[in-house]
């Protein structure tokens, strides 16, 4: 399970939220051999707290709650791991489902007026990778695709998240993250706030960095 959340304070903007997110994600399976499983996978996706577009300095405009939206995702399949710190998971037939618990959002993630969640089915891939790029610098990477079948399959989601890590002592690390996230369903982009886009973020800081 990955929980993300960070606050920004400028003496311009004021304090905002800049990250809120937790990812949690299971998957077993049974050896087929020694580099393939047959498994089974579960992922959700959501935040935590009201979150806002401030399109000038004096407007913000309510955007996102609490499993609003949330993404569940089944999907069985065959994972692929030939080392310890790379697996591929590949699923033809995986269901999907987006919730917006506040209606008066439903428009803005794929939904109908008024509706609550929507139902998917598609394809999915989900590729895991770490290593170390030295003797102090770690690597660790997501990479999650979802094709729908229902609608506009050739639009493919995506979510990617890369974080390296530089130890500097025995606790102290700089860190720094890349995020990217694009859903076709997603309409907050765009001149007139209704079309899809590509999100993106980069975080870099200095912290305790603890391994267990």
């Amino acid at each position: 399970m990955d929980i993300y959340y960070g606050i920004v304070k400028t003496t311009s903007q004021g304090t905002r939220k800049n990250d809120d997110r937790f990812d949690l994600t299971s998957k077993y399976g049974r050896a087929l051999n020694s580099k393939w499983n047959i498994s089974g996978l579960f992922d959700l996706r959501s935040q935590f707290f009201k979150g806002y577009n401030f399109p000038d300095e004096t407007t913000k405009v309510y955007n996102s709650n609490f499993f609003s939206p949330a993404y569940i995702l089944l999907s069985p399949g065959f994972d692929y791991h030939p080392t310890p710190n790379f697996s591929l998971f590949l699923s033809p037939a995986t269901a999907r489902w987006i919730v917006v618990n506040d209606t008066t959002l439903s428009t803005l993630y794929g939904l109908e007026a008024g509706k609550k969640s929507l139902f998917q089915f598609g394809a999915y891939a989900s590729v895991n990778y770490s290593c170390n790029l030295g003797k102090t610098v770690t690597y660790k990477g997501k990479l999650d695709l979802f094709s729908n079948y229902k609608s506009h399959p050739q639009n493919v989601d995506l979510y990617m998240t890369n974080q390296f890590a530089a130890k500097l002592s025995k606790v102290l690390s700089a860190t720094w993250s890349v995020s990217m996230i694009y859903d076709d369903d997603v309409k907050l982009f765009g001149k007139d706030g209704t079309s899809p886009g590509l999100q993106f973020q980069s975080l870099f800081g200095v912290g305790l960095l603890v391994k267990l």
